[in-house]
């Protein structure tokens, strides 16, 4: 099993959301108003000169190959983004037990 967290700009929520559905994942946690900055990207930090903040979604996933497919649908949407700063990024760990 594995757990993946979707981090993107708020203003990308919708496509997340699409995405999501177009997986067949109605099952997640999200988080919004996040504030934070990634490697290589600028601030997300809700203030005057750094304005904007994240959504992060957490996922749980038990088969692997939903997994996979949302993380190729995420490479495409990224491919269509044009500015790094707004692409979704995805962070998958392993998931030892869900209770």
């Amino acid at each position: 099993m594995k757990v993946a967290f979707l981090v993107c700009n708020e203003v990308v929520s919708p496509r997340v959301m699409k995405l999501l559905d177009e997986a067949k994942i109605d099952y997640y946690t999200r988080w919004e108003h996040v504030k934070g900055k990634g490697h290589g990207t600028d601030p997300h930090l809700d203030t005057r000169s750094f304005p904007g903040t994240n959504a992060v979604y957490m996922i749980a996933f038990e088969e692997e190959a939903t997994l996979d497919l949302l993380v190729q649908e995420i490479t495409e949407a990224n491919e269509e983004i044009p500015r790094p700063d707004d692409h979704i990024r995805l962070f998958q760990v392993p998931l030892e037990r869900i209770v």
